[in-house]
């Protein structure tokens, strides 16, 4: 019922920049929270920048001052603007959004199917 299809990841030098785009399709009603996280081989799953409905937004520790997160709500679409990248920045990177779709009063999870982000030193 609800697709994310992300996009925008690639191989970039460091200190180099790249813009990650996630847009929701669907049966969507509404979507609270949109998130990106990361996955880097033989680690978890890491929380990389949130953002609220209403434009409020977290980040990890890691990417504060070099990352940007921001969202169309016309679109359904967030988007990760990603500055001075590093070598461990090296990940895929996934989007996440908590949404409702049209008929229910549940909130769910759905995620993306995920962009390769590599970042050469």
């Amino acid at each position: 019922q609800v697709q994310l299809v992300a996009s925008g990841g690639g191989l970039v030098q460091a200190g180099g920049s790249l813009r990650l785009s996630c847009a929701a399709s669907g049966n969507i009603f509404s979507i609270n929270v949109m998130t990106w996280y990361r996955q880097a081989p033989g680690k978890q799953r890491e929380l990389v920048a949130g953002i609220t409905s209403g434009g409020r937004t977290n980040y990890a520790d890691s990417v504060k001052g070099r990352f940007t997160i921001s969202r169309d709500n016309a679109k359904n679409t967030v988007y990760l603007q990603m500055n001075s990248l590093k070598p461990e920045d090296t990940a895929v990177y996934y989007c996440n959004i908590v949404a409702r779709v049209r008929g229910s009063s549940s909130l769910e999870n759905y995620w993306g199917q995920g962009t390769q982000v590599t970042v050469s030193s």
